[in-house]
């Protein structure tokens, strides 16, 4: 087997027990991203050098001792780039770490790699960064899912063993589904966001990739946790998520939304998705039918939030303080202008403006206000449904990965990949995305499983007992 293939226990147990070294693991992961990235263009960024003086002096004995994990490009590691994709922040190097990324640390972990993105993780296909498109490694041809595409793509065609991502309305859990790979979205306030450059505040939320569940239980487990410096992240105990893997199913009542399974749902998604539904019933759960009846508001009141926010938090933005700046400005609103008109992309520019707009005088109340009480709405169904259940089945995304360019002039299309994902973001809930199969020419199906506020617990060992009981998760990509 080769060492890019292996899972983190499997590396663990080959370092504690002294048949790996760290720094070869460092390696052979090196030559294996210098050998298919430049297919992929999962990565941003990569010292090699850094990450192998890491791994010499790694404490094997800590939990994820030597472990690489790669980092999306909107978390700030002291001494690294953190450029969101973005030209508007070329130059700029992180004075400090993440919160993540001080646990990650303290658990031994080696940090490796900037993983691309789609600029400020606006998008679902990592078209829009402005260093280039990451593909798909299932199809060249294809697009890895967004806005943490670079991540899903490392993780999925083997160029790292793990990474973190965002997750704002389906950055994890849809790119993971289309690269075959696990995708963790955890409740809203979980995981500290401190050191996470801010796309839309009340909904963003760091989580992981990884090749299986346990690996995602045993990450969440070492980056959630009450943080002082971010006021949205709760005070609460943080549970051994890998100790509940093994428990199974029965007993537990399932909930198949029939809002979810839609007119213009891929035909081959929606079969894979109903046959995972009856080897849960196989497995001795019970399914039961819920409704949740406002989710076909959510894109419309996410586009409405996201956006308003997002206009906030990218006023920052410049050129005064940090990262790129228009030359020869006559004054300092012409600065501010070219500033902002040549950093930021086409897809930034366009939800700025949408954002602005809806916060603006005679229109806060008919679009921004009326939104914030839909969501109240959309949040309520799911509490609703919890009460039947104590988990939820759908299809992460309504298709597979779709071709590059296909999309990209239509930003409603593109909008509704995140159909099935955005709801969770909206209610402050949590999220998985596992592989529950492949499409006849060979493209990854995602299966979501969304669990109540808190609920990682009981959502990873549903998403762990299907993954046990199938093959999805061994599949390897054709790169």
């Amino acid at each position: 087997m080769e060492l890019t293939s292996l899972t983190i226990p499997e590396l663990r147990q080959k370092l504690q027990s002294g048949e790996l070294r760290s720094r070869e693991i460092i390696d052979q992961l090196a030559a294996r991203v210098e050998a298919v990235d430049p297919k992929l263009k999962a990565y941003l960024h990569l010292d090699a050098d850094k990450a192998r003086a890491a791994a010499d002096t790694a404490n094997t004995a800590l939990p994820l001792g030597g472990v690489p994990i790669a980092i999306k490009d909107v978390i700030n590691v002291e001494g690294d780039p953190c450029t969101c994709a973005s030209k508007i922040l070329q130059g700029y190097t992180a004075p400090y770490d993440a919160t993540v990324i001080t646990k990650l640390r303290e658990a031994g972990a080696v940090l490796f790699g900037r993983t691309n993105m789609d600029e400020f993780a606006m998008g679902s296909s990592t078209e829009n960064s402005s260093w280039g498109i990451t593909r798909n490694p299932w199809d060249l041809d294809r697009i890895p899912g967004g806005s943490s595409g670079g991540s899903a793509a490392a993780v999925g065609g083997h160029e790292a063993f793990a990474a973190l991502g965002t997750d704002t309305g389906g950055s994890i859990r849809q790119p993971a589904a289309l690269c075959s790979c696990v995708g963790l979205k955890p409740t809203y306030g979980r995981i500290s966001r401190y050191g996470m450059v801010a796309f839309a505040s009340s909904l963003d939320q760091i989580g992981t990739f990884t090749k299986t569940t346990e690996e995602a239980a045993l990450l969440l487990e070492i980056i959630s946790g009450h943080d002082p410096r971010d006021n949205t992240s709760i005070d609460r105990p943080v549970p051994k998520y890998t100790a509940s893997l093994g428990q199974g199913v029965k007993g537990l009542k399932l909930g198949v939304p029939k809002e979810y399974f839609i007119e213009g749902i891929d035909s081959e998604v929606e079969k894979a998705v109903r046959a995972a539904i009856e080897e849960y019933k196989r497995q001795g759960a019970e399914i039961v039918e819920v409704s949740l009846p406002h989710t076909q508001y959510a894109v419309a009141v996410y586009y409405i939030i996201a956006t308003a926010e997002c206009s906030a938090n990218l006023a920052r933005f410049d050129g005064v303080r940090y990262g790129k700046r228009a030359q020869n400005p006559k004054d300092i609103l012409d600065m501010y202008g070219r500033t902002r008109a040549e950093g930021f992309g086409a897809e930034v520019k366009r939800r700025i403006i949408l954002g602005t707009y809806v916060l603006s005088s005679g229109y806060y109340d008919a679009y921004y206000n009326r939104a914030q009480k839909v969501r109240h709405m959309i949040a309520e169904d799911f509490r609703l449904a919890f009460e039947k259940c104590d988990a939820l089945l759908t299809p992460t995304s309504p298709t597979p990965a779709f071709k590059i360019g296909e999309r990209t002039q239509d930003p409603l299309q593109m909008y509704l990949a995140d159909i099935f994902t955005i709801a969770v973001n909206l209610a402050g809930i949590c999220g998985v995305s596992i592989p529950c199969g492949f499409t006849s020419n060979k493209l990854p199906i995602g299966l979501q499983i969304i669990g109540p506020k808190w609920g990682e617990e009981t959502m990873l060992r549903v998403a762990h007992t299907y993954e046990q009981a199938t093959p999805w998760h061994k599949e390897k990509p054709p790169i």
